[in-house]
């Protein structure tokens, strides 16, 4: 089978990384500036060719023409309800130093995923702009919100995802359907974890603990240390029969009382993570990695599509149709697609 190459852009901890790489694409090089993400990867992936710079700084041209994907996952701060969603005002915006990559590098697809707050209607315009770029450079791009739930990730986590594939493959693209199977619930995943030390009330928590978690926040460098979200987020996680005020050092020891804190470990498994991937740094680092990631599982299923995509014959008559032309209308039905 032809090998697909990918550059990872915004790589973080390598939640999409890893999805891809489980997809079947080789990385040639893998961009992150945060130093304890770039220790994260190289732990996990000595072969890995990680460039530890801002991406501002990175020159994608030696890559051109040797692409399949660019994928990556830009700052999410300038779209998220929790903050104040400047979008092109806010100076991490990356969306236009992506961009500049994209056109350096020119792969055959592009994946970047984001909060859910890019879809909302205040960035229409600057959906619609960043189409138009991609069109311009002979793409035929799409957005689509998908739930991490769906893909077996035992938390809700919608997440914006943008596909962009040249145009002509991309009527081969279709997006991935929603797992046939539920996702386990956080008291199934996390057991194994919370009787570690012996802990007696593990299994009756377990039983408490009967539903997927709410979303994971990873936080902003900008504020205090690790926890699992603003209040009303905390209160699902009590719902759970989870401390959500911080994050613990290690599991409950045999005679805790009360509602445990998830450990790192815990979290990277709600995540999506598979339990031997390690995290480098003390426990506010290692938790806004993971707090920050895209969950693996839901990169393999975009990944597994794209690549299907690439390695497939277009069909004569076929250049407009497929999902992502539907997506990129400037229609009622896109409106329905993103908000609906």
């Amino acid at each position: 089978m032809q090998q697909l190459t990918s550059l990872e852009i915004c790589a973080g901890a390598g939640g999409q990384a890893l999805g891809l790489e489980m997809a079947g694409f080789t990385h040639l090089a893998l961009v992150e500036v945060d130093p304890h993400a770039c220790a994260s990867l190289r732990l996990n992936r000595p072969r890995w060719n990680v460039v530890e710079t801002d991406l501002a700084k990175f020159d994608a041209t030696p890559y051109k023409s040797k692409l399949d994907l660019l994928g990556g996952g830009v700052p999410c701060p300038p779209f998220s309800v929790a903050g104040k969603q400047l979008g092109a005002a806010d100076e991490r915006d990356l969306f236009p130093v992506a961009l500049r990559v994209i056109e350096e590098c020119l792969p055959r697809a592009v994946m970047l995923e984001n909060v859910r707050g890019i879809l909302d209607p205040v960035f229409a315009p600057y959906r619609r702009s960043v189409l138009k770029q991609l069109r311009d450079l002979g793409y035929v791009p799409g957005w689509r919100l998908l739930n991490a739930s769906h893909f077996g990730v035992p938390q809700l986590r919608p997440r914006a995802v943008l596909v962009a594939i040249q145009k002509e493959k991309a009527a081969a693209f279709k997006w991935p359907r929603q797992a046939g199977a539920a996702p386990q619930t956080v008291g199934e995943v996390l057991l194994k974890l919370m009787k570690q030390r012996g802990w007696k009330g593990a299994s009756e928590w377990a039983r408490q603990a009967s539903s997927i978690a709410p979303t994971i926040v990873g936080g902003s460098k900008k504020h205090g240390g690790p926890d699992l979200g603003p209040t009303r987020a905390r209160r699902m996680w009590a719902e759970l029969g989870v401390d959500g005020i911080g994050i613990a050092n290690e599991s409950p020891e045999t005679d805790f009382k009360g509602m445990p804190r998830l450990t790192v470990e815990m979290v990277a498994c709600l995540q999506g993570f598979p339990p031997d991937w390690q995290l480098s740094g003390k426990k506010t680092n290692a938790y806004r990695q993971v707090g920050n990631a895209f969950p693996p599982p839901v990169a393999f299923a975009v990944g597994e599509k794209i690549a299907a995509c690439l390695l497939s014959r277009p069909k004569s008559g076929d250049i407009e149709k497929g999902d992502l032309f539907l997506d990129s209308m400037n229609s009622a039905t896109q409106q329905a697609l993103l908000f609906g």
